[in-house]
């Protein structure tokens, strides 16, 4: 049975994790990094996009994590569902250029209820039994890119010890 990896959001721009895509009709797993080249010669890379308005009709990908961990007001905390399933964020990622390597980012959305009173925004989260509609694109991006229902997750503020360990890697 596969198990996924804590996501933390303040991991270094250029961190490398396994992302799941479809290649010529196949399901891949390969490790790239996070963060898009920015589109102008000065800009600042991006690990993450706003989803709302948007469609993304192809380069689609799925990141998979058991919980996203986010800093608010100088304290961390872990988010996982309150089922205690693994889940995915929705993503998208880039071939390499001569200039920056394969690479992927992050949709985000307006924060669920239990993610709010922490950040107004929140990574695109899908269920397991949704992976297939995102890669595929077999249900629009308007019905799976939306929050969760309140109660989805489980709010935990960890412990400075831990969350120093947790940006350690």
């Amino acid at each position: 049975m596969m198990s996924a990896p804590v996501f933390d959001s303040d991991a270094s721009l250029d961190e490398r994790r396994v992302i799941i895509r479809r290649d010529d009709g196949d399901v891949e797993m390969v490790e790239l990094r996070w963060g898009l080249q920015p589109r102008e010669a000065e800009g600042r890379p991006f690990t993450v996009v706003r989803a709302e308005g948007r469609t993304f009709p192809s380069h689609r990908c799925l990141i998979p994590a058991s919980e996203f961990r986010h800093r608010s007001h100088g304290k961390h905390y872990s988010f996982s569902l309150t089922n205690g399933d693994w889940f995915y964020f929705a993503g998208i990622w880039r071939p390499a250029t001569r200039q920056w390597p394969e690479s992927y980012a992050i949709l985000t959305t307006t924060a669920n209820d239990d993610v709010s009173p922490y950040h107004d925004r929140q990574m695109a989260v899908l269920r397991r039994d949704q992976r297939m509609e995102w890669l595929d694109l077999t249900v629009p991006e308007n019905e799976l890119l939306r929050p969760l229902p309140a109660g989805s997750f489980k709010v935990a503020r960890l412990q400075e010890h831990y969350a120093q360990d947790a940006l350690a890697f």
